[in-house]
């Protein structure tokens, strides 16, 4: 019988936090009054690599009288939130309580259950409603919030919608003022772009833009634990022109992609920085990339980009990326076959995927890896079967390698509100594809489970959120999420549409 896995105990995990601080290149050093908790739903290593969170950090210090200590989940935690030990900062080891506030950058759906595992393990009652003036404040902030971040609503005080560099400082200065909770409160509730709960019920405000002047962020912090090890991270653009319909980060949101000039980029990267990322909703769309990344091989550093567009992937392009250290080059399919492309208003087209497996081959690149989505709105086995042929054509040009997610709707979208394929039928379609690219293509899924977790928080409110707290007091596995999720549609209002739970047989 297998033995239990072993908690974090103080002295291992003080020993890892120890060694983690010494690797550190950039960290920030700073007391001052008002010290808050920046905390991180997942563990160090996902949260270094995370240029959003390093930015509010680096805001935050940056700030007359304020200064912040970090907490992640802790490492064992991540495979079972029951192992999650008292969270403590990285910087001085102090637990949650010992600050004003604890403040929280979410990344997407499945790190709320890490957020509450934090909290409750940090002696933190997770329910607002159970706090007290005894307890911290607690915030919430990150990418999520650009989507749907109601299922938060019942654990936090005020949420930061948006881009939050420009208001992190307001929210801080309130709650430093020391006004009992009911004014405190009110004053931040009237703050634009700040959601407080207990004010404005399930009424979110606009989306935070962040001034011209704060961009482009950069991540102080270069660390080898990071997921993006040693990396120095930046980015080129913020926003995106495109209008791919499924995307929260489309043209529509905050008038679309600002783009960084080359000179302030190359300007912003340290001497010594070795491995530079390059980061961004559309950062092969900026108008002189090729040119950066070049700029960037000619100085002996490793390159890494998000977001490569297969559109956008010359041989000239390739060939950069090859000088930057490139061995596996990454780009989007978006949709299984050319209709469903052209219905999420991809510009990914056979044409352009063929030419980046050729530039791939061409530059002697290992492989081409492709992400995609399956179990979209009208997707028909032909689809699939489509996307069979097609790739293993691809594959006598070069290796070829398939991440696919199934496709889970968004708020602030123009998909918002379509249903969930069903667990059962997305399995049905990635077991189609396996079996016609056996010994073709490596093929590589998320669970179809789990994104289907994803997608009930995707289109929920309160209530989802409070299934989250059930879900991860029973032990967080998928059977618990079901049972909680399925309650709430045994006691809602029959007259509302079961559109969240479309949830096939298992």
């Amino acid at each position: 019988m297998a033995s239990a896995p072993a908690r974090s105990t103080p002295s291992n995990r003080g020993a890892r936090i120890r060694a983690r601080l010494y690797d550190e290149v950039g960290r920030i050093e700073k007391e001052a009054p008002y010290n808050i908790c920046l905390a991180y739903p997942s563990p160090y290593a996902a949260g270094m690599s995370s240029l959003g969170y390093q930015r509010i950090y680096r805001a935050i210090l940056e700030a007359d009288g304020f200064a912040c200590e970090r907490a992640f989940l802790d490492d064992e935690a991540e495979g079972e939130l029951g192992l999650q030990a008292l969270p403590i900062t990285y910087e001085s080891q102090r637990p949650f309580t010992a600050f004003p506030v604890v403040a929280f950058s979410v990344a997407y759906e499945l790190e709320i259950a890490g957020f509450l595992r934090m909290l409750e393990a940090g002696s933190i009652p997770p329910l607002r409603a159970d706090r007290d003036d005894r307890h911290p404040y607690v915030l919430a902030g990150g990418p999520l919030t650009f989507s749907n971040p109601l299922p938060l609503a019942p654990f936090t005080d005020a949420i930061l919608i948006g881009e939050s560099e420009g208001l992190i400082i307001d929210v801080l200065n309130v709650l430093r003022e020391g006004m009992p909770p009911h004014a405190t409160l009110a004053a931040l509730a009237q703050i634009p772009h700040v959601f407080v709960p207990e004010h404005h019920g399930s009424m979110l405000p606009t989306v935070a833009k962040a001034d011209d002047a704060l961009i482009p962020a950069w991540a102080p912090i270069r660390t080898p634990h990071a997921v993006l090890s040693n990396m120095f991270l930046l980015e080129t653009e913020r926003g995106c022109s495109r209008t791919c319909t499924y995307c929260v980060m489309r043209r529509s949101t905050n008038g679309g992609m600002r783009i960084v000039p080359m000179e302030k980029i190359l300007g912003l990267i340290p001497d010594d920085a070795k491995r530079v990322g390059l980061v961004g909703a559309a950062v092969s769309d900026h108008p002189r990339i090729v040119q950066i990344v070049n700029t960037l091989a000619d100085q002996g550093r490793e390159v890494g980009l998000s977001s490569l567009r297969p559109d956008r992937l010359s041989d000239e392009f390739v060939g950069a990326l090859k000088r930057a250290g490139t061995r596996t080059l990454t780009t989007a399919m978006d949709g299984p076959s050319e209709r469903l492309r052209a219905s999420l208003e991809r510009k990914a087209k056979v044409k352009h995927l063929e030419r980046c497996a050729e530039n791939a081959r061409n530059h002697r690149l290992d492989r081409l890896k492709l992400y995609l989505m399956i179990g979209l709105p009208t997707e028909t086995e032909a689809d699939i079967d489509e996307c069979v042929q097609f790739t293993a054509e691809l594959s006598r040009i070069v290796p070829i390698s398939l991440g696919i997610a199934p496709f889970c709707a968004k708020r602030n979208t123009p998909m918002d509100g379509l249903p969930f394929a069903g667990i059962a039928e997305v399995n049905d379609r990635l077991d189609r594809l396996r079996r016609g690219l056996k010994g073709r293509a490596d093929v590589r899924a998320t669970s179809a489970r789990w994104a289907w977790v994803e997608y009930v928080l995707a289109q929920g409110g309160e209530a989802e959120g409070l299934a989250v707290l059930e879900a991860m007091r029973a032990g967080a596995g998928f059977a618990a999420y079901r049972k909680a999720f399925e309650a709430i549609e045994r006691t809602r209002d029959r007259a509302v549409p079961r559109r969240r739970l479309a949830i096939a047989p298992v």
